[in-house]
């Protein structure tokens, strides 16, 4: 009988105290929310020699200096998504050794240059949260090709 008011004990135990632990790891309605405004992901077409060989999905953080009005530039992601978008077709960002992810130096050099841009100085830098392909099998070798002797548009 003791053996199983134990056993009972020890498992109420093991499932509270997670639930407990969860509970005070919440953020509170009241905290701070951070200096940076998040992009949804937009489609960087990679290209190779010209040819359009796959795309992929770009989620950056644009991130805030302290004194910046964060709600303001919330409210103007759609801005920073077109320019990181006209920004991917003006040129390829593909990495030369792999066609499915980004040059990510490049692509941050020059999407920090729009950012400032469009906010000013109130962007303190850029970086890039993820990257995902559309397309991970099937892409060209990377390097450079043989010469054909036919002409492909």
């Amino acid at each position: 009988m003791i053996r199983r008011a134990f056993i009972a004990a020890l498992l109420a135990a093991v499932t509270v105290h997670p639930a407990l632990a969860a509970k005070s790891e919440e953020p509170s309605k009241d905290a701070p929310i951070g200096q940076y405004v998040d992009l949804l992901p937009v489609a960087v077409p990679i290209l190779a020699e010209g040819q359009l060989v796959n795309y992929v999905f770009v989620t950056m953080r644009v991130n805030l200096t302290s004194s910046a009005n964060a709600s303001k530039w919330r409210g103007k992601e759609p801005f920073f998504r077109d320019a990181l978008a006209r920004l991917g077709s003006r040129g390829s960002f593909g990495d030369s050794k792999d066609y499915a992810a980004v040059d990510a130096p490049r692509l941050i050099a020059a999407f920090q240059r729009e950012a400032v841009t469009i906010a000013g100085n109130d962007v303190k830098n850029v970086v890039i949260t993820a990257q995902t392909a559309k397309q991970r099998r099937g892409l060209p070798k990377p390097g450079p090709r043989p010469v054909r002797a036919e002409i492909r548009p």
